[in-house]
């Protein structure tokens, strides 16, 4: 994997890209971190994505600091504002992968936590398939995704800020005529998918990882995007 710099609108940031093996060419996934920022975590998805045969980027949506870009996130992200920094750096991310020789044209979200909220506010915005890890955020999906992409989304049932939500998103998407693939794991909390130090802390605090589930979210995933992301499935819905 190696680090980049992005174009951006609202001016560079970094990022960092991971290449499968061979000749391509590959589906893209842009990967948004959590409010932990770019870490072993994020960067090991990445890596991961990689692995399976996608072309995976990982932009840092905290470049130009984090304690000045949090708090404006946090408005962008309960105001459902898309005309935002984050959602242009993303796009951004997303239009690095599409201009890629080695990139199909078909491009995937993902995202944990933070970034899984910001991935169901872009999945209106061209994405052929979303991928939210937990996403924070209101739960206000009724407003958010209307001509969403496919969705595919894990949760877990002892996170405390998703208490409801994936039954709730699976209602929505339903109801919208979404594709879509909803999980809750029973047995886990927030962030169970990141590998993040400090285990014995975070388990403490309801944090913590859990191995089974991450595995299984992420066969789910694969399979998920092996359908929307193949050469001659359609391409995302059109903005809200």
């Amino acid at each position: 994997m190696s680090s980049m710099q992005l174009d951006a609108p609202d001016g560079p940031i970094e990022a960092y890209l991971a290449t499968p093996s061979g000749d391509g060419p590959w589906p893209g996934v842009v990967v948004l971190h959590d409010m932990l920022g770019i870490g072993s975590a994020v960067q090991g998805s990445t890596r991961m994505l990689a692995d399976h045969g996608y072309l995976a980027i990982a932009p840092d949506l905290f470049s130009r600091g984090k304690v000045r870009c949090v708090p404006g996130m946090i408005r962008d992200l309960l105001a459902n504002k898309r005309d935002s920094t984050p959602v242009r750096d993303i796009l951004a991310a997303r239009a690095q992968l599409m201009n890629d020789p080695r990139c199909t044209g078909k491009v995937a979200v993902a995202g944990f936590c933070l970034g899984g909220a910001f991935a169901l506010l872009a999945a209106t915005e061209g994405f052929d398939a979303a991928a939210p890890f937990y996403p924070a955020g209101r739960g206000n999906y009724d407003e958010i995704l209307r001509g969403s992409c496919p969705i595919v989304a894990s949760y877990g049932r002892r996170d405390p800020q998703n208490i409801g939500r994936g039954p709730k998103l699976e209602r929505t998407l339903t109801e919208a005529g979404v594709p879509h693939d909803v999980k809750t794991y029973p047995k886990s909390g927030h962030s169970f998918a990141d590998n993040h130090p400090g285990q014995p802390l975070l388990k403490v605090l309801g944090l913590g990882y859990n191995a089974e589930a991450t595995s299984d979210a992420w066969r789910r995933v694969f399979a998920f995007f092996d359908t929307h992301l193949s050469p001659g499935d359609q391409p995302g819905g059109p903005k809200a």
